[in-house]
């Protein structure tokens, strides 16, 4: 089963550039992650993945780091789903979008992947 986290908007410090060090901007994320179909059968939050609690751990992990590369971000976003939906969550794709850092491009996007060892 697949779990979709579309648009997860987050404050934050993101950049190399020395006015990226001090000022947050907006990025977008968006999460895919295979989860458990138990909660499908039972009904149950207990069985399935909070995707509440989970959007503010993702947001509070991306505020906390102050990444320099859009690259970081991404795996920061996977690794925190991971240890978060602790045999709940069996893999997690995550789509970080930054936008307006460039004249000329409305957004750049990095994709990175992982799953339970």
């Amino acid at each position: 089963m697949k779990l979709k986290l579309n648009e997860i908007d987050v404050d934050c410090i993101l950049g190399e550039l020395p006015e990226e060090r001090v000022k947050t901007q907006r990025i977008l994320v968006d999460v895919s992650l295979e989860i458990s179909d138990l909660a499908g059968e039972t009904d149950e939050l207990a069985d399935t993945v909070d995707y509440a609690a989970l959007t503010e751990a993702i947001r509070a992990a991306l505020v906390k780091a102050e990444c320099r590369m859009l690259e970081r971000a991404a795996k920061l976003v996977v690794e925190t789903c991971l240890k978060f939906g602790r045999g709940k969550v069996f893999s997690a794709t995550a789509a970080v979008t930054k936008t307006g850092a460039i004249p000329h491009l409305k957004s750049a996007t990095v994709v990175a992947e992982g799953s339970v060892e």
